[in-house]
């Protein structure tokens, strides 16, 4: 998932690149409005991450002007400000939570989770795909009781991507613009992905089929999930 990080602090955002990278998010940072606003106006997000204390922009403006660009992303602001106004406002503007600095990083993950649960319909971090368990937190997929071994990071990105998107058509460009950070040109030999699709169904077919796992021809692929 694509996240933009604005925050004037350099080690701050420096500290939260590094974090989340680790948890596989693909990130931006801008240092200022300006640069964030040139930003939000050209590339779409997962989640924006705002600061509104930016020492060339009101934090709240740039919200709103954000929301234009990003309608869809998820905003987390982060705040120094002990007003409860800018909070109250920041949220009443459409931001989906907020963090007082300073803050936890495991808890900014663990928001981020819940948002991502939120705004997908799921109800949990455990989801079942036929005779699977694919675990969103651990970053796992299990067949019984023991993780399947071999299964690579953005083999489970992949996975965990069409999940969050169940049933409906993920093209080949969303998935290399969301998980590997760029579009495929409509002139690129797009294999790789479908080449990653069918490891994974190698990997997994070994324990169970994959029928929940589709290829849409043409398009992309997607994940079945009964309601």
């Amino acid at each position: 998932m694509n996240v933009l990080i604005i925050e004037d602090e350099k080690a701050l955002a420096r500290e939260l690149e590094i974090f989340l990278t680790n948890y596989n998010y693909i990130c931006d940072i801008c240092f200022d409005g300006t640069s964030a606003s040139e930003k939000v106006a050209v590339n779409l997000y997962d989640f924006i991450l705002i600061d509104l204390g930016l020492p060339d922009y009101d934090g709240l403006d740039l919200l709103k002007e954000a929301k234009k660009n990003n309608p869809d992303s998820a905003y987390i602001i982060l705040t120094a400000r002990a007003e409860i106004n800018d909070r109250i406002t920041g949220l009443d503007m459409g931001a989906d939570d907020y963090l007082a600095k300073p803050f936890s990083l495991l808890e900014l993950q663990s928001r981020m989770q819940a948002i991502t649960r939120r705004k997908y319909g799921l109800k949990n971090n455990v989801i079942q795909l036929g005779d699977f368990l694919v675990n969103l937190t651990e970053r796992t997929i299990s067949f019984g009781s023991e993780p399947i071994p071999g299964i690579t990071k953005k083999e489970f990105d992949l996975v965990a991507y069409l999940i969050l998107h169940k049933n409906r058509t993920v093209t080949r460009n969303q998935l290399s613009e969301h998980i590997w950070g760029s579009v495929v040109n409509d002139d690129y030999d797009s294999n790789y992905i479908d080449a990653h699709i069918k490891n994974i169904r190698k990997k997994l077919n070994a324990y169970a089929t994959t029928d929940w796992l589709e290829t849409v021809r043409g398009l992309g692929y997607k994940v079945k999930i009964n309601a």
